[in-house]
């Protein structure tokens, strides 16, 4: 078995670690920030500082896939995290009856994990201390790359330097330093050539806040997802009675920035349906958080046919990250973290040429599609929003987008439409296999031409611009 080193303890990175420590690898997790997850769930989210997470204390949504293959792979980490106060909970449960049809067989499929970033990652890192043959070293920043004997040109990694002039050795070095890693740099002082990278920016601008409730009791939640003119509005539950929302813009549309005031913030969530009693009922523990300007971006380290570097591989967001409107990259990461589990299990690090071709075909087969069908979603809801900003129809003759957009209209009326969208949503099937489900494609035929756009009673951009307006006259004044 091989020694490993893995570059980050986030999600992917301790996933990484349990998975390949399990199948009998000497696994060593080297994370930069140094703190180490203590306490209960609030002292966690308190106290626990992750510098090199940007998105620490952001949304995030754990789909009924990532649910799934959790409950397969390390199982033991539910306890942790109900031990944390973390559950597991199907959009179904949140929906009025009227809408989901009430309860039946199969929802419990739709599950999803309901929890706090710190939450997750201090669950994760209970089950990595007592993982056999994992190590994880906190404090530990890596600045660059080991090699030794080159092959045909190409460098081979064979371990890391830290800050502190440490050499690491490893059989096989994995990058899981997420969305914002330096592998670009630190492949460029060992003269690697560069990866192909494909990278455009969305333009999405995420304002966020996130509530607890007052008495301790869950509070009514609306549909987890709204669309409306020029806007979404996101809504996620969290552990212990919190939840956030996220009123999600083009970074662009300058009107709308003032939504980074917590006044304006909150008079135009109050514009959607279902918000206002749960408003009512919690205290904000966060002002407005902006996240913006993320990109989807996917780095290859085989280029033509030939690898860039050996020894070395990237998963999850280091190797490709989308924008967060779908909530999916932890689902795809976990799903990449086990494709390169899979690989190792078939092809020794011995081989490393060999190591890194399979890795890189494997990965385009599995979890490449997952990426591309987040990037199509993201450009068009991209481009659509724009199309309201000047007050224009969005047309595309792309049929993909619009038989999407004809089912999720037809989902928000139909229960039977409804969990074959969540299957999609949730990544548990395909579009394909969803529309061949019995009725599902004659409904969305019958029903989707004549519905439109957005929601009936979802405020319009002209409401959404009218409140902004009169922030900024009272503040004026």
């Amino acid at each position: 078995m091989a020694a490993v080193l893995v570059i980050g303890a986030g999600l992917n990175g301790l996933a990484a670690g349990v998975l390949l420590a399990r199948d009998g690898h000497d696994v060593t997790v080297l994370e930069r920030d140094p703190d180490e997850p203590e306490g209960d769930a609030r002292q966690l989210w308190d106290h626990w500082e992750r510098p090199g997470v940007n998105q620490f204390r952001q949304l995030h949504l754990m789909l009924g896939r990532w649910r799934s293959r959790m409950e397969q792979e390390i199982p033991e980490f539910f306890d942790e995290l109900e031990r944390l106060g973390g559950r597991c909970r199907s959009p179904i449960e949140m929906l009025p009856a009227a809408v989901s049809g009430g309860p039946r067989q199969g929802d419990d499929e739709l599950r999803g994990v309901i929890a706090r970033r710190p939450v997750l990652e201090a669950a994760f890192a209970a089950v990595a201390a007592r993982t056999r043959g994992l190590v994880v070293r906190r404090g530990t920043r890596v600045t660059g790359l080991v090699t030794g004997p080159c092959t045909a040109g190409v460098p081979c990694v064979v371990g890391v330097e830290t800050a502190r002039g440490e050499l690491v050795g490893a059989d096989l070095v994995v990058d899981a330093m997420g969305r914002r890693s330096p592998l670009q740099r630190m492949l460029c002082a060992i003269g690697a050539r560069q990866p192909r990278e494909e990278q455009e920016e969305q333009g999405f601008a995420y304002h966020s806040r996130q509530f607890r409730t007052l008495d301790g009791q869950p509070a009514p939640l609306p549909n987890s997802v709204a669309h409306v003119e020029g806007m979404s509005l996101v809504t996620i539950p969290g552990d212990n009675d919190t939840w956030g929302w996220s009123l999600v813009t083009a970074a662009n549309d300058k009107e709308l920035r003032a939504l980074r005031s917590p006044a304006v913030w909150d008079q135009v969530l109050a514009l959607f349906p279902g918000t206002a009693e749960s408003r009512a009922a919690g205290i904000a523990l966060t002002d407005v958080q902006v996240l913006s300007c993320l990109e989807d971006r996917q780095r290859q380290l085989v280029v033509d046919d030939v690898p860039v570097v050996t020894g070395l591989v990237a998963v999850g967001d280091a190797w490709a990250c989308t924008s967060p409107t779908l909530g999916r990259g932890a689902t795809i990461g976990l799903l990449h973290v086990a494709v390169l589990r899979d690989v190792l299990r078939a092809v020794r690090t011995c081989d490393p040429e060999k190591l890194v071709r399979c890795f890189a075909e494997v990965t385009d087969e599995v979890v490449g599609p997952l990426y591309d069908i987040s990037v199509h979603n993201a450009r068009h809801r991209m481009a659509e929003m724009q199309a309201d900003i000047v007050g224009t129809p969005y047309e595309t003759s792309d049929p993909d987008w619009a038989i999407s957009r004809r089912f999720m209209n037809v989902a928000a009326r139909d229960p039977d439409v409804l969990r074959a969208f969540l299957r999609v949503a949730y990544l548990l099937d395909t579009p394909e296999h969803a529309l061949a489900m019995p009725g599902v494609r004659e409904k969305l035929d019958a029903l989707g031409p004549a519905l439109s756009s957005y929601a009936a009673d979802g405020p319009r951009r002209a409401d959404v611009l009218a409140v902004v307006g009169e922030s900024g006259d009272r503040e004026a004044h």
